[in-house]
């Protein structure tokens, strides 16, 4: 029998060009680090989503050296380490001026969270300066990768927030999202990053920054702990029981202050003035009061109130466009104020990748669709 030899060649061609082109699916070659496989990783936990790469941002030349030269390889960071230890765990140079940024990490809002990170550095001016400090209660060594793999270059640390600290202080809020741990994590922030960071910016992770993040960084703290929008326009009443309002001594709480409601979600956090003023006490305090006299209703939000209202320096509103995600009853779409905007924070029930994936999403959820990082979990390779 005649056997084709062009027939062979053919199909040998087709096989070998087939090879190549699913080699070239896979393997990336940058500049900057040479061969590096570009495969997004299927983590083993079937919560926790997968996400296709970031680019890389690079600082323009008015930045300085950024901190990604010199940044530690150990990522991972435990919260109850011994001082010495931990005093390098942040290197900043000489020619740059970091900007810190803290955020909570967990699985059911890391693609959030995700896309939080990805708007940060999209329209930073000096992305490599920033410095992530990501706060969670376990560690996740697939959420912990996802974070690696979808942003190679980022400089960020993780540390393990002991939940057992404010466990016990927890009372039951109107949603159960509210009285998770880690919603906690925030009022023990300055004792969990490194010493020598002396200022913060933290982030809840349902918002997405459309502005460079250097300018709330530099906002004059003056003599104040914390900086963030205020909203005296809102019943403040609102945010406190009966039980508060009527009781002789825990009535006079604001006396000599003009309080104001802030969202805790947008917060820059002047963590030396924090562990000096002794401010993790001071909340936790309240939080004691709470479990006896039930004086509020939402979770972390009021025993910052009821230490810091009126008493914070005021931010542009443009910095915190929040209740997007609705009340935190039932979560139904909003519309944007009036105004300049920085920052958009879907605070409230309805989450913006939610509402997407159910196919029923609100008009300003469209507003954060740009940076999700998602990939559906039939995709295996980067395109």
């Amino acid at each position: 029998m005649a056997v084709c030899r062009s027939c062979c060649f053919s199909s040998s061609v087709q096989l070998l060009v087939g090879l190549l082109s699913l080699a070239a699916a896979v393997v990336s070659v940058t500049a900057t680090s040479g061969i590096r496989l570009a495969i997004i990783r299927k983590p083993t936990l079937p919560d926790v989503p997968i996400f296709r790469e970031a680019p890389a941002f690079r600082n323009g030349e008015t930045c300085g050296g950024g901190n990604n030269n010199k940044k530690n390889n150990n990522n991972y960071i435990n919260s109850n380490a011994p001082s010495p230890e931990r005093e390098n765990e942040i290197v900043d140079e000489d020619n740059s001026d970091p900007i810190h940024i803290a955020m909570t990490l967990d699985a059911n809002y890391l693609r959030g969270t995700m896309a939080a990170v990805f708007s940060i550095l999209q329209h930073s001016s000096c992305p490599e300066n920033l410095v992530f400090h990501f706060l969670c209660v376990r560690y996740e060594p697939d959420v912990y990768s996802s974070i690696k793999y979808t942003f190679p270059y980022l400089n960020f640390k993780v540390y393990r927030f002991d939940a057992s600290k404010v466990r016990g202080l927890i009372s039951k809020s109107i949603r159960q999202a509210l009285d998770q741990p880690l919603n906690y994590a925030r009022i023990y922030l300055a004792d969990i990053i490194p010493t020598d960071v002396k200022r913060v910016i933290y982030l809840d992770s349902d918002l997405v920054i459309v502005d460079d993040i250097s300018k709330l960084w530099s906002v004059d703290l003056g003599d104040k702990v914390v900086a963030a929008p205020e909203y005296c326009q809102a019943n403040f009443t609102t945010y406190f029981t009966d039980t508060f309002w009527s009781d002789p001594d825990l009535s006079k709480t604001f006396q000599g202050r003009n309080p104001c409601y802030f969202n805790t979600g947008v917060m820059v956090v002047d963590v030396e003035k924090w562990r000096r003023g002794g401010y993790t006490q001071k909340v936790e305090d309240w939080m004691v009061v709470q479990k006896h006299k039930r004086i509020y209703h939402l979770g972390s939000l009021p025993p910052f109130l009821l230490v810091l209202a009126g008493n914070i320096k005021p931010v542009d509103h443009r910095w915190n466009q929040h209740g997007l995600g609705g009340d935190n009853m039932e979560g139904k779409c909003r519309s944007l104020h009036p105004g300049p905007i920085s920052l958009l924070h879907w605070s409230g029930k309805g989450k913006p990748w939610l509402r997407l994936d159910s196919r029923k999403p609100c008009t300003v959820d469209y507003l954060w669709s740009p940076y999700d990082l998602y990939r559906s979990p039939k995709h295996s390779f980067e395109e």
